[in-house]
């Protein structure tokens, strides 16, 4: 059996995830990025090998993906997030027609076509209001971990409206909220609403398709969920594995690899 994986090294966190010969995922794995970036791949990867009992030299191919996909100095090839995240929300949801990844610096809106190809996208470009960036300044300002965020926002009762659109003013406009006398739980709705407003909008860009397919860190928000699909209207796909959709698209594109390289071998036997 043969394996094959992905690595995914973000702005604030980095995936692995390592697929069998069927495609299925049988191991992920999530460390915080840090400073040191080769290190975070190296280890994430580490990890991955360690809680699926697979050896390194099970792993006939790596690619990275992620902005410091050129950081996976032990990868055999670099994948586009684009791409990784096309793929691997295809692979999890076939009838997937637009994504949405949401990470930490940045959120991209991607729209799929019929046979599973990317057809357009295109990503945030004013700061980080539209990101988990976003959201990790308001759990600053409001000394809240991110794990907070979600359940604290849906207490929600008369939610105020957020207008800031950079991530630098964001703790200013939150604090200044809170000294008007309102409530943490309303900030926050407020700051959730804004955030999928602009993914909204960005997605109307490319043209929003059923399915939606939500990849990213911040998949485990459930009021971003929530705010989003308000927004649009519509149910998104989301699972278990959200988080590590472009570690999951770059461990399949490693895999077409490994078959593709079979190729020659298997045409050579059948005409002997």
């Amino acid at each position: 059996m043969a394996y094959a994986a992905g690595v995914d090294v973000g702005s604030t966190q980095t995936k692995a995830a390592i697929v069998d010969e069927d495609r299925k995922i049988v191991a992920t794995a999530l460390i915080d990025t840090g400073s040191n970036v080769v290190a975070a791949a190296e280890n994430v990867f580490e990890k991955a090998l360690k809680e699926s009992d697979i050896a390194n030299e099970e792993v006939e191919y790596v690619i990275g993906t992620g902005y410091g996909r050129y950081r996976v100095t032990f990868g055999n090839d670099q994948v586009t997030e684009i791409s990784c995240h096309g793929r691997g929300a295809v692979h999890m949801f076939p009838n997937t027609r637009t994504v949405v990844d949401m990470g930490g610096q940045d959120t991209k809106a991607i729209r799929i076509g019929e046979t599973g190809e990317i057809e357009d996208f295109c990503m945030n470009d004013k700061c980080a209001a539209g990101t988990g960036r976003f959201l990790g300044a308001a759990a600053a300002a409001l000394d809240l971990t991110l794990d907070d965020l979600g359940p604290t926002a849906l207490r929600y009762t008369k939610p105020v409206k957020i207008s800031t659109t950079c991530t630098v003013f964001a703790e200013s406009e939150v604090l200044s909220w809170l000294g008007k006398g309102k409530k943490v739980e309303d900030i926050l709705w407020g700051v959730h609403e804004s955030i999928a407003t602009r993914s909204a909008g960005l997605m109307r860009r490319v043209g929003i398709q059923d399915e939606i397919t939500f990849t990213g860190g911040v998949t485990r928000n459930i009021a971003m969920v929530k705010a989003l699909e308000e927004r649009l209207g519509k149910k998104l796909n989301i699972s278990d594995d959200s988080h590590y959709m472009g570690a999951l698209g770059a461990a399949l594109f490693a895999m077409d690899r490994i078959i593709a390289s079979r190729q020659p071998h298997a045409s050579a036997e059948a005409a002997q």
